[in-house]
């Protein structure tokens, strides 16, 4: 069976040491995040990772959602009763504005106890998470009146919300939707349309659930140009907040996917449902996209938290599996045969996801604290600067973290040999559930696209040239440092691969535009080989200020500091491997004729 423990330590480290949380004690809400009370705030959101989600995690995927004939969804045993206690709890609202009920936490914060739920439990965490991404759209663009109305319930959990973009024949361009709204007269709209694959479309856990649809108001221009948004409530709210009749909008089916099975993926159809206008006429797009981007960065964190359960699993099986002698001698001489973990290829293989978690948990509460910089500094040099890196880091996130999160999952089945094919030992489930992060929210070859054709040159470069000074900077100030030499060395040369890489898209993108989709997903992930060596660099810079002072824990710090050089050694080189893929060119991919493949 299935273990997990919350990386509770290795939370808190970055969180204190190396992000240094305190010196943002003059961004609202920061002054709160005291280490006393983030370590109260960390520790109880391990207990009930561990205890009340990880347990239903494994019979959620078994059981799964169920459809009723008239398009009622039963959710597995249990999720109802763990959803409430998150709730109760005040998880939901942690990083949400005082005055809608939150408590107006760091989103930093919400973003590492985010890593715990999620990985104990993924398809329970896609209801909450659905809704704190429709939470985030309400507030930027929502009206007072729909922020009042809808809001505090949300922020509460007593209602939920869903994003409804997908539509048959639509999906990526969303250009292409055919969801229609037909104005009321008297402020609201009629919804008619279908839409498909809705995370949370219809469950048995909330009084309500708050629809966010996509649809194009009758003789509004074509393309992504006509395109708005709308809230559609599950039941119909009253003016003072009650739940009223039942609205026009039922689940007609449940997909039948590969993983996530415990959230229920429904085809939602809208029969003249009565929705309601969010933000402007035919501005859709930018509402959603922050519903979207909030979302990317939590399905990043997916990926991370499925490589996390993984691993511990792996490394649990690895030092308890004999198989086999050590190839530099008899290590248990007691047994039939050594533990595996002492094979070679075992540890790359532990050591290769060891170190990419450690490195991305650092890198999604850097971002996370970009997020909260952006939204929260009154200072608008900073502010401007944080959010440019935010946009930037984005797609890396959200493609490197689920791309590696999958292929790390599948690396941990391989620790098991053929127990891992096996379903009863939980491993099965981690790749099937890892994969669909490679999808939904923009796939991946998608995210690439946006960090080559849009991020990389947007306002002239700025975003790309801050974080290339920021890293720069880095490498010079600790270059006199021979305790970080390893760290400074390696990584200033994955950043002149970066740059070059950068440089060579410059030159030979602009006459071919195929050039840039040809080498982006290699240069997508060669900037996120960059930055969780940067992240690695700080987190080294940090473990050896510590033991330097003599304090915390002496082995946490030197056994970090060996995952780290390992990172730098094994992992960080595939920089080169990237550079010079990107630099081949369109060519051997464009020239051969659709009708030959």
């Amino acid at each position: 069976m299935p273990v997990y423990k919350a990386p509770v330590n290795d939370t808190l480290f970055i969180l204190n040491d190396v992000l240094g949380l305190e010196r943002y004690n003059n961004l609202p809400g920061f002054e709160d995040a005291t280490p006393d009370m983030i370590e109260a705030i960390v520790g109880e959101a391990a207990k009930l990772a561990e205890e009340q989600l990880f347990p239903l995690n494994l019979s959620g995927d078994q059981e799964g959602c169920v459809r009723s004939d008239d398009g009622s969804v039963r959710t597995p045993k249990g999720f109802k009763q763990a959803y409430d206690a998150y709730c109760q709890g005040g998880w939901l609202g942690l990083a949400v504005p005082a005055e809608y009920g939150g408590q107006g936490l760091p989103y930093t914060l919400h973003t590492a106890v985010g890593e715990f739920m999620s990985s104990a439990n993924m398809a329970l965490m896609m209801y909450p998470g659905l809704t704190q991404g429709a939470i985030a759209a309400i507030l930027e663009h929502g009206s007072d009146e729909q922020k009042q109305k809808y809001l505090p319930k949300m922020v509460e959990g007593i209602w939920t919300g869903t994003m409804n973009l997908t539509e048959p024949h639509c999906g990526t361009d969303l250009g292409l939707l055919r969801t229609k709204a037909v104005p009321n007269g008297d402020g609201s709209y009629k919804i008619s349309g279908q839409k498909i694959f809705i995370s949370a479309g219809e469950h048995d856990m909330s009084d309500n659930i708050i629809h966010l649809v996509l649809a194009r108001i009758e003789g509004a221009p074509e393309g992504t140009k006509g395109i708005s948004l709308f809230i559609v409530p599950k039941f119909m709210v009253g003016d003072d907040g009650s739940v009223g009749s039942r609205n026009t909008v039922t689940c007609g089916a449940i997909e039948h996917k590969m993983g996530i099975h415990g959230n229920a993926t429904c085809v939602m159809n809208y029969d003249e449902a009565t929705g309601y206008l969010i933000g402007a006429e035919n501005k859709g797009l930018a509402a959603m996209f922050v519903m979207m981007n909030e979302a990317r960065l939590g399905v990043g964190l997916q990926g991370l938290s499925i490589s996390e359960i993984a691993y511990q699993n792996a490394a649990n099986y690895a030092r308890e599996r004999i198989q086999g002698r050590s190839l530099s001698g008899v290590k248990a001489p007691e047994k039939k045969a050594d533990p595996i973990i002492v094979h070679p290829d075992i540890r790359r293989v532990l050591l290769t996801i060891k170190a990419f978690n450690e490195a991305g948990r650092a890198f999604t509460l850097w971002t996370a604290l970009k997020s909260d910089v952006a939204h929260r500094s009154g200072d608008a040099t900073e502010k401007q600067l944080a959010d440019d890196v935010l946009g930037l880091m984005t797609p890396i996130l959200k493609g490197v973290l689920t791309d590696k999160g999958f292929d790390h999952a599948v690396m941990a089945q391989q620790v098991y040999g053929g127990h891992g094919y096996i379903e009863e030992w939980g491993m099965s489930q981690y790749v099937r559930d890892a994969r669909i992060a490679m999808i939904y929210e923009g796939a991946n070859g998608i995210q690439a696209l946006d960090l080559v054709g849009r991020k990389l040159g947007l306002n002239g470069g700025r975003a790309v040239m801050a974080l290339f000074k920021e890293i720069g900077d880095f490498c010079e100030e600790n270059r006199g440092d021979e305790n970080l030499a390893a760290y400074t060395k390696s990584l200033k040369k994955g950043l002149n691969d970066l740059q070059a890489s950068t440089m060579w898209f410059m030159q030979n993108a602009m006459a071919k535009p195929d050039n840039a989709g040809a080498g982006s997903t290699d240069y997508m992930h060669l900037f996120g080989l960059v930055v969780l060596g940067y992240m690695w660099a700080k987190m080294a810079k940090a473990a050896n200020d510590n033991l330097a002072a003599g304090s915390g824990d002496a082995d946490y710090y030197k056994n970090k500091l060996m995952t780290g050089r390992f990172y730098m050694e094994k992992v960080m080189p595939e920089t080169a491997l990237r550079k010079a893929r990107i630099e081949t060119g369109a060519d051997s991919l464009m020239e051969m004729a659709a009708e030959a493949f």
